[in-house]
């Protein structure tokens, strides 16, 4: 499968995508993230602007946000690691601690020169995961930055690409579905080398007269209640306005434009949903596959 624009799909309105990027452009890594490991293979460069993750065959490195958040949207540009990228992994995600805990993933797994990379998807609650879903890209995330959000609510999780949503994972607690809302959790990144099972189940590995792998951040930007001392910075069940310059994010759903972008990544660029694998549940699928 070859990247491309398909005329079936509007292109984003330009204004959007700006208003996006304004909103985040007053970010810096040095006040909003800590380089956690690599032994100085994670950098934060062009006076806090940008960051950028490299692994090497020695190690590979990764970064957490300073706060815990309860609830947001969170958006982050990246470009991944160009060229044979095969055997690594870029894994952007948000996650609490402990043994039960919670975990939005987005994981971009390396491939040869030419091919797609596979972005793969999880939800984990309550130290359950096994909620996979994996796309195609329909362009190459390596040749520029593009924006991937989380959009974390009381009622949903949606994962998004160029504001473009790929996801939607509903709380479904009705019908004792577990959901993440209890746990606050912190962003973390990192790039790392899984050339056992990243690229084609483990066929591909790693390459390493390529290395160094660098991966780029930037544009940071959460819109999110702060966890800190026990205690939300939103104050009640939603941010006030004073607490939020727009808290729409906190009661947000899909309209109609957005589930029709939906579908059409579904439709075209879906490769593996943990919903149709009956062979992997032989029991019955998950009960949040048979909502409608």
């Amino acid at each position: 499968m070859s990247y491309s624009s398909s005329s079936k799909f509007p292109l984003l309105m330009p204004l959007m995508v700006a208003c996006l990027i304004m909103a985040a452009s007053g970010s810096n890594f040095h006040n909003d993230f800590d380089i956690t490991w690599g032994d100085g293979r994670g950098k934060i460069v062009n006076n806090g602007e940008v960051l950028t993750l490299s692994l090497d065959k020695q190690s590979g490195s990764g970064f957490q946000s300073k706060n815990e958040y309860l609830f947001g949207k969170i958006d982050m540009q990246l470009k991944l690691v160009p060229g044979n990228s095969a055997g690594t992994v870029t894994a952007y995600y948000l996650s609490s601690k402990g043994t039960t805990w919670d975990e939005i993933d987005f994981e971009f797994l390396g491939n040869l020169s030419g091919d797609p990379y596979i972005l793969h998807t999880n939800v984990f609650s309550q130290g359950k995961g096994n909620r996979e879903q994996q796309f195609y890209l329909w362009f190459d995330p390596t040749t520029d930055f593009h924006t991937y959000s989380i959009l974390w609510n009381p009622q949903r999780i949606i994962f998004s690409v160029d504001d473009t949503p790929i996801r939607e994972f509903k709380n479904m607690e009705s019908i004792g579905v577990p959901f993440p809302k209890n746990q606050p959790m912190r962003i973390y990144s990192s790039l790392w080398n899984a050339d056992d099972w990243a690229t084609r189940g483990g066929l591909v590995k790693t390459d390493w007269t390529q290395a160094p792998f660098t991966a780029s951040y930037r544009n940071f930007n959460a819109d999110a209640c702060v966890w800190s001392n026990g205690a939300s910075s939103c104050k009640s069940t939603a941010p006030s306005s004073s607490t939020s310059t727009n808290n729409a994010w906190f009661s947000q759903e899909m309209d109609s434009a957005k589930q029709q972008r939906l579908q059409w990544v579904q439709q075209n660029y879906m490769i593996y949903n943990y919903c149709t694998d009956a062979k992997r549940f032989p029991q019955g699928l998950p009960s949040e596959c048979k909502m409608s």
